[in-house]
């Protein structure tokens, strides 16, 4: 991975290139990069995806922007599956975002990179005040020498599929038609940390993962499965939801799992969320809530086939 401006290299021009946020790196984005793939092949350049962190609508918007489906690291991950060549991660701070349109074609495009064949969205807007266009893009294309071509919208039955589209159906707890645009499970990643240790007290002791996130587009009890780097695959019920902290919530998911002793702390660990069971919600004591993570426990794994425990 490229990351910045800065460490685009003399060997790094030459290429084919796709630009966007490929947010959950859906069926959508993995059709478009098939493509690049392809055409990467047929010209013998690399195949490149650039893309923003943190993202331009969480730049200009911050906490109004929508909730994030992946993070850079599990954007990584998927794209690495679609044989991309290479990533470039680009910064967006205030210095991009007062890039000039021509400014982004000239310095970073042709200049930097080196474009031969480029693929984006027709409502791609870039530069200062999305000043530039698909249409200039495309005269930029004919003065530079290279070709500019239109994502096409990828069709599943008869709804295109978005990212919006995804979040919509996350947050209505729709896992399965979810991950059916998404083309892969939803997976929440992060790494395991102290938590308050209620859980143990009631017998449910549970793995704390700090989302590192401002807005989640799910929330709610899950079944889920859990697993890290070379490991088995544990199953288990979570909660995704919000600790008030001094500075304000913090976005968290705690995991039980059912047949698992050892220790997570300081894992980056995987959950795949399968299934919502219920809606977060508060409960008066520790013992009526003992008695729900029981009841969400029982059917966590009852969607899960499982005999775990």
């Amino acid at each position: 991975m490229i990351r910045g401006i800065h460490n685009i290299l003399p060997q790094h021009h030459g290429c084919v290139l796709t630009i966007g946020n490929f947010d959950g790196v859906h069926r959508g984005h993995a059709e478009v990069i098939n493509r690049l793939v392809e055409k990467a092949k047929h010209l013998d350049l690399p195949a490149v995806v650039m893309t923003f962190e943190p993202q331009p609508q969480e730049f200009f918007r911050g906490e109004n922007a929508p909730a994030r489906l992946s993070l850079l690291r599990d954007k990584v991950m998927l794209l690495d599956e679609l044989s991309i060549e290479r990533m470039l991660c680009i910064n967006f701070n205030k210095k991009f975002a007062d890039y000039t349109a021509e400014d982004f074609v000239e310095q970073l495009l042709v200049k930097a990179l080196g474009v031969k064949y480029l693929v984006v969205g027709d409502d791609f807007c870039f530069g200062k005040q999305r000043q530039g266009n698909f249409d200039m893009l495309r005269k930029a294309g004919e003065k530079f020498g290279f070709a500019v071509v239109s994502t096409q919208s990828f069709v599943l039955g008869d709804k295109r599929v978005s990212s919006t589209e995804v979040r919509r159906l996350l947050a209505e707890g729709n896992m399965e038609q979810a991950r059916r645009l998404l083309g892969h499970p939803f997976i929440l990643s992060g790494k395991v940390a102290h938590g308050q240790k209620i859980g143990r007290t009631i017998g449910f002791p549970t793995a704390n993962i700090a989302l590192k996130r401002k807005v989640t587009p799910v929330r709610g009890v899950f079944a889920v499965k859990l697993y890290w780097d070379n490991s088995d695959i544990y199953e288990g019920v979570a909660n995704v939801g919000f600790r008030p902290t001094v500075n304000g919530q913090v976005c968290q998911l705690e995991v039980h799992l059912f047949d698992f002793d050892g220790d997570l702390y300081g894992k980056t660990v995987e959950v795949e969320l399968v299934a919502k069971i219920r809606d977060e919600q508060p409960f008066g004591s520790l013992d009526a809530l003992k008695k729900q993570i029981k009841n969400d426990a029982d059917r966590a794994k009852a969607l899960l086939g499982s005999d775990a425990g």
